[in-house]
């Protein structure tokens, strides 16, 4: 740490941040080529396997299994190493469409970060979970809200992101896509 001043050091952790609120809002559209490119190149996919396309691979099949989701990103601590690796922890409150189901969860992400030709990277990123449970109200049978007219009932998100369009497009299926 001792190579950084404190200017270098604010901007590893803003742009640090970024990576994690660019990941949840991947996810919850779908844009699976700027989820895989928060990745460095050569990212481990399980145990034997490297690089982006695996890493979309994966991606691919588990969001397939989810319908919509939202992920809300919290707490975030980033430990510096040094100008080109960190490490971070950072909670995470989601829902999540299982099926006909709509769960809560709260997340903890354990990441590794590099900074490669002047760009942070997630190396890795841990997924543990506190807890994942159904909500009394579902959301997947609520009538349109029609905002402004209704506070309460479905809205247009996600189906207003292109990507989520393309996504169940490809794959097939809506998965609860509103819009």
């Amino acid at each position: 740490m001792a190579e950084m001043d404190t200017v270098a050091r604010l901007v590893a952790h803003e742009e640090i941040r970024q990576l994690a609120a660019r990941y949840a809002l991947a996810i919850d559209s779908r844009d699976l080529d700027t989820l895989v490119g928060l990745f460095v190149d050569d990212v481990r996919v399980g145990r034997d396997q490297r690089g982006r396309d695996a890493l979309r691979s994966s991606f691919e099949a588990s969001l397939r299994a989810t319908g919509v989701t939202i992920l809300n990103v919290g707490t975030h601590v980033i430990d510096v190493v040094d100008a080109d690796h960190a490490t971070g922890h950072v909670y995470c409150k989601a829902e999540v469409q299982d099926g006909e189901r709509w769960i809560h969860q709260a997340i903890l992400y354990r990441d590794v970060y590099e900074r490669r030709d002047d760009r942070w990277y997630f190396v890795g990123r841990r997924h543990e979970l506190w807890y994942g449970a159904e909500v009394g109200v579902n959301p997947l049978g609520l009538a349109p809200a029609n905002w402004p007219e209704h506070h309460d009932g479905t809205g247009t998100v996600p189906g207003i992101f292109a990507t989520w369009r393309q996504f169940w497009d490809r794959t097939g299926g809506n998965h609860g896509s509103s819009a």
